[in-house]
């Protein structure tokens, strides 16, 4: 049963509604909805995505948008609107100075706010909930400008790792945190980090839209993978070196040259001019849609997520383990913080001679029954359940904060 019903909650993040790949804010969004009037709005449009991509469906219709040509607010379903700011932020982030970067940004702030303001006052919302997903600069002063009833910031990754947010992200972030009513983290590792900053932080989990990974016998093995002699060891997902280890797939591939490696997803230039090409087991398949990614997992012997161990990645929680377990498939990872939740249900490897080991073991050893265990286990990581966590976090602090106002 939801515990936070009938209320106004406002969604600013990173990714637009319109994204081509999946969303852990726009899943909750859609959870959140079921019992609240949701306000999902887009990143505004900046200077320097607007001239270098204007050629884009994305960028064009922000432009016709913005010039009145188009409806700013669209109800996607029950409770639930989007919206697309109409206005264009300056692009700041090339500035190293931090008070220069700082007043620009505030400026930006005010603009963004303006916008969302408008659509507030269109949609009648009141006493309402904000919700920061990772959203470090565009939204640093929402607080103060749309004073909402609770700030909430939404930890999912650790952002200022990456170059775009180092710089300024570095001392802002946690700027952010400290301000925020509460922050909420997606793992254990990242509700330490906000804790820091906010004794207000709660980790919450996080949910796995798993319904096309439920009915695995079902499903047909695509014809570029049931060709491949097993056993198959698999990834899907996209191959970016910031976040995995090549040196695993290369000392699996040489060290049981018996065994085949399959990779499902886009490449990076890293992965691209990899030396696992020059190998013959194994197989790069190349993108696919993600309606079509369980029948690939349904054809692995083992999943594998052999992510490589660094600020960015090491509270990460990948949404590719509950997949892999809602198909009842051995999966094989890295062992990290984040990772200690599936301790029960999921190999976890240290080294790479680790991997090896525990590959083994894995296919040694798998049955119906345990292949049963981690479905059970997957089916728990709901977006209900998420969300429920989320209330409960945000209903403690707004019934502090209301005690404290009443004394």
């Amino acid at each position: 049963m939801a515990i936070l019903n009938n209320r106004d909650i406002i969604i600013v993040g990173q990714q637009p509604w319109d994204t081509p790949i999946g969303s852990n804010c726009k899943d909750l969004a859609l959870e959140f909805s079921k019992n609240n009037r949701v306000l999902y709005v887009n990143a505004p449009l900046d200077r320097k995505t607007s001239l270098l991509q204007r050629d884009t469906d994305g960028v064009k219709k922000r432009l016709r948008i913005i010039a009145g040509q188009e409806e700013a607010l669209t109800e996607v379903s029950s409770n639930l609107w989007v919206y697309y700011p109409q206005v264009i932020v300056e692009s700041v982030n090339w500035i190293r100075f931090s008070t220069l970067f700082r007043w620009l940004n505030k400026i930006n702030n005010g603009r963004f706010a303006k916008s969302i303001q408008d659509a507030v006052k269109q949609l009648g919302f009141t006493n309402f909930i904000l919700f920061n997903d990772n959203d470090i600069f565009r939204s640093f002063h929402l607080k103060e400008l749309l004073k909402p009833a609770v700030s909430v910031y939404y930890s999912r990754d650790n952002v200022v790792a990456t170059p775009y947010w180092k710089r300024h992200g570095g001392y802002m972030e946690p700027e952010l945190i400290a301000k925020s009513d509460l922050c909420v983290a997606n793992s254990v590792y990242l509700a330490g980090y906000c804790r820091k900053y906010n004794p207000n932080s709660f980790y919450v989990g996080q949910g796995c839209d798993l319904q096309l990974f439920s009915n695995g016998e079902a499903l047909t093995v695509p014809a570029d993978l049931s060709v491949i002699k097993k056993p198959v060891l698999g990834y899907v997902g996209a191959l970016l070196s910031i976040r995995l280890d090549e040196k695993i797939l290369l000392h699996l591939a040489k060290e049981r040259p018996n065994w085949n490696i399959v990779l499902v997803g886009p490449q990076d230039e890293d992965f691209s001019r990899s030396e696992l090409h020059k190998l013959s087991n194994v197989f790069f398949l190349g993108p696919k849609k993600p309606e079509d990614l369980a029948a690939y997992i349904k054809g692995f012997d083992v999943c594998l997520n052999p992510q490589v161990i660094n600020p960015l990645t090491i509270g990460n929680y990948p949404r590719k383990i509950d997949e892999y377990l809602a198909m009842g498939k051995p999966t094989l990872a890295t062992k990290t913080e984040a990772m200690d939740i599936f301790a029960d249900h999921v190999y976890l490897a240290d080294t790479k001679e680790d991997y090896l080991q525990l590959a083994e073991k894995a296919l040694a050893e798998d049955s119906p029954a345990l292949s049963q265990d981690r479905i059970s286990f997957a089916a728990t990581h709901t977006w209900e359940a998420n969300a429920h966590d989320i209330y409960k976090a945000i209903n403690a602090v707004e019934g502090g904060m209301l005690t404290h106002e009443a004394t």
